[in-house]
């Protein structure tokens, strides 16, 4: 019952996950519990989990997800139930003072042109080479797995933001497009006063990541959109989302849909009322065809390195559509992601690693860092 309710919980806006991969996280995000509300989960979790390691040890080779899986045993070891997004604490730049195993959760107030002032909640992990990585519509949770196995595996300091009005987050109305999710991002940089900062997003954080890349920030030394939605191609269209079940979700999601396939009916009243505002969340800021029309002829525009990533079982969006993306992006690379679909962080995260890391080192601009 509990992988279920934690791959439910990650179905909901867009794409879910398994339930090993961040499970209490997603709980968490997905209910709105506290820490202590979730003891009980994070009890039952850490024996069942423990004795299947033991026991077995080949339950994340099974799935490809070994280290991620090691990671999240960590976390239940120290308790880390991934507390409400909106956790009072002061900024702090924690600088080369963080390991990869440690993670802290800061809520900064940023001013942009669109929104006026608006809280943006971030966790950062590691230490090196920055990245910032923008989450899907199913929330941070998407990318919390991933963002633990970069800062482990490489000299990273990985930074995954909440998109506000996730997971309970405010959101000011006036905050409704992606652009000015891109314009958010882009002074939260100058905030942490970071540079040969990595982009990379997925599905409609891509979508965040090439609004940035247009925005020229030297802050930024290149950009990697995974499955993102944002373009119009002809006879690629994005899938309609919003008409769909989340089995039909789950269908086109997926290499493998049927290790993901739940009963949405068990989830608790709270947890439903959560995937709601979350789904309608995402409607504000992509509308209900997930594209501006505009898009890719402005991408003609993007001086920096990009690098276009895709797995080649995506039927959201599929390769073709991603082949365009790249088209579209000056000197942008494609790559085909083997056994993978719209989140190839879940299904071969380790294929999307090597292919993050090099790209990033390869053009980054600080390489003593």
């Amino acid at each position: 019952m509990t992988v279920a309710f934690a791959c439910a919980a990650m179905l909901v806006s867009y794409l879910p996950f398994s339930a090993v991969n961040g499970v209490l996280g997603t709980i968490g995000a997905a209910t709105g519990a506290s820490t202590g509300d979730l003891q009980w989960v994070t009890d039952a979790f850490t024996v069942a989990l423990v004795g299947a390691v033991l026991s077995a040890g080949v339950l994340g080779d099974l799935y490809g997800r070994k280290r991620i899986a090691l990671a999240g045993l960590a976390r239940l070891a120290r308790r880390d139930a991934s507390p409400s997004p909106i956790r009072p604490s002061v900024p702090t730049n924690q600088g080369d003072s963080m390991t990869s195993t440690q993670t802290h959760t800061s809520t900064y107030t940023l001013s942009i042109a669109e929104a006026g002032p608006v809280e943006v909640t971030l966790t950062e992990r590691g230490q090196g080479h920055p990245f910032l990585i923008l989450h899907g519509g199913g929330g941070p949770q998407t990318v919390t797995g991933f963002a633990d196995l970069l800062a482990d595996a490489e000299n990273a300091r990985v930074i995954t933001p909440t998109h506000p009005g996730f997971g309970g987050t405010p959101r000011p109305a006036e905050l409704a497009s992606v652009r000015g999710l891109a314009a958010l991002y882009a002074a939260l940089l100058t905030e942490l006063d970071l540079a040969d900062v990595t982009v990379v997003g997925n599905s409609i954080g891509g979508w965040i990541a090439a609004e940035m890349a247009l925005l020229g920030s030297p802050r930024i030394s290149s950009f990697i959109l995974v499955d993102a939605v944002g373009i119009e191609v002809p006879g690629h269209p994005v899938a309609d989302f919003f008409s769909l079940t989340m089995d039909q979700v789950a269908q086109l999601s997926y290499y493998d849909p049927a290790k993901f396939r739940i009963d949405l009916d068990a989830l608790p009243p709270a947890a439903q009322a959560v995937m709601a505002g979350n789904r309608a969340t995402l409607a504000v800021y992509s509308g209900p065809s997930m594209t501006d029309p505009g898009l890719a002829a402005r991408l003609a525009d993007v001086t920096a390195p990009a690098l276009v990533l895709w797995g080649e079982a995506d039927q959201i969006v599929d390769p073709d559509y991603g082949r365009a993306f790249a088209a579209a992006i000056p000197g942008a690379q494609f790559r085909l992601l083997t056994a993978a679909g719209h989140m190839p962080q879940f299904e071969t995260p380790d294929q999307l690693l090597r292919s993050v890391w090099d790209f990033a080192d390869a053009h980054a601009t600080n390489p003593a860092r």
